[in-house]
């Protein structure tokens, strides 16, 4: 999730790659910025994310608006865009959405760069042609779209139908996934493993699809994020084992640590109904209701069944407010 590269991708891009996909690659290539941020040690993600990070994010307005991936840019203090002719300008954490996790940059100067319109990820198919692009001057990635599926991801995220996409790009945060057309499907958010393929495990991407952006961006342009409830939020890493959903950790200061929950306590029920898996223990949680909620869990722990109720809490209030430079 921290987005730190996983080998080169030097060479990444075979040759020829822009013959038969039917639209200009190099001036798509000019619309994929890199994002650099750099993050107060004391922020709440610094232990976590990383006090500088480094990314990639997509141009999608003439005035400088960046799309990226939220993690990037979260409690960003200073941030800076640079495009594939190495120019830097400064920027601006616009917006994150936690729900998506997509993140908005504003350039602060003329950032002069093409912009790439949106697809429609919905239509893409399994087996269709894209192209993942990252900045820096790191080569393009022609891939296939093998998967399109639920995500559940670790830090109580969750998508109903995620893209992934192999080859993996090795640098995939913020990446673009460029499909037919020339067009935006989504942007990179992680590298993941896919293990049920012939031939053993290969490395593939998540893509969080574009079709997310476009009901929320005017609220993300004009309050910073989405104008309704925050979704509840406990403060657990779990992840699903043998069939059981068990807690990894425990969020510093978060909820779930305040209400007693221990790393290695299986998640067993939420309000009395038995827990599925982590897509399922995530839906039963924002089921409950809006962010402040009490949310009763019952929880495996040493072989005996214990209940707990968690004063949930919005995640944006744990973390600090962008700075404009």
């Amino acid at each position: 999730m921290t987005g730190k590269p996983r080998g080169d991708a030097r060479g990444a891009n075979p040759e020829g790659l822009s013959a038969g996909l039917g639209f200009d690659l190099d001036r798509a290539l000019k619309s994929i910025v890199t994002i650099q941020s750099s993050i107060p040690e004391d922020a709440y993600t610094a232990h976590t994310l990383g006090e500088q990070r480094t990314g990639s994010g997509v141009v999608i307005r003439d005035s400088g608006l960046v799309l990226t991936i939220g993690y990037l840019i979260t409690e960003a203090e200073t941030v800076w865009i640079a495009r594939a002719d190495g120019h830097v300008v400064p920027g601006h954490a616009l917006a994150i959405d936690q729900e998506s996790g997509f993140g908005l940059v504003q350039a602060l100067d003329r950032l002069d760069c093409p912009t790439l319109d949106f697809g429609r990820s919905g239509e893409a198919r399994i087996g269709d042609s894209v192209v993942v692009a990252a900045g820096g001057g790191t080569k393009a990635v022609h891939a296939s779209i093998v998967g399109k599926q639920e995500f559940a991801g670790y830090w109580e995220y969750f998508l109903d139908e995620a893209i992934f996409t192999a080859p993996a790009h090795p640098f995939w945060g913020g990446a673009g996934a460029i499909g037919a057309g020339g067009r935006l499907i989504g942007v990179g958010s992680l590298h993941v493993e896919q293990l049920t393929v012939p031939g053993g495990p290969r490395d593939i991407n998540m893509i969080v699809p574009i079709d997310l952006l476009p009901p929320i961006l005017g609220d993300l342009l004009t309050y910073g994020r989405v104008n309704k409830p925050a979704r509840p939020w406990l403060g657990i890493y779990s992840a699903e084992s043998d069939g059981e959903v068990v807690i990894a950790a425990v969020a510093d200061r978060g909820p779930a640590g305040a209400a007693g929950l221990r790393r290695g306590d299986i998640l067993a029920s939420v309000r009395g109904a038995e827990i599925a898996d982590l897509g399922d223990f995530y839906r039963k949680v924002w089921g409950c209701g809006d962010a402040g909620v009490e949310v009763p869990i019952e929880v495996i722990r040493d072989g005996r069944a214990l209940g707990l109720r968690i004063k949930s809490a919005d995640r944006t209030e744990f973390l600090k407010r962008p700075r404009l430079q």
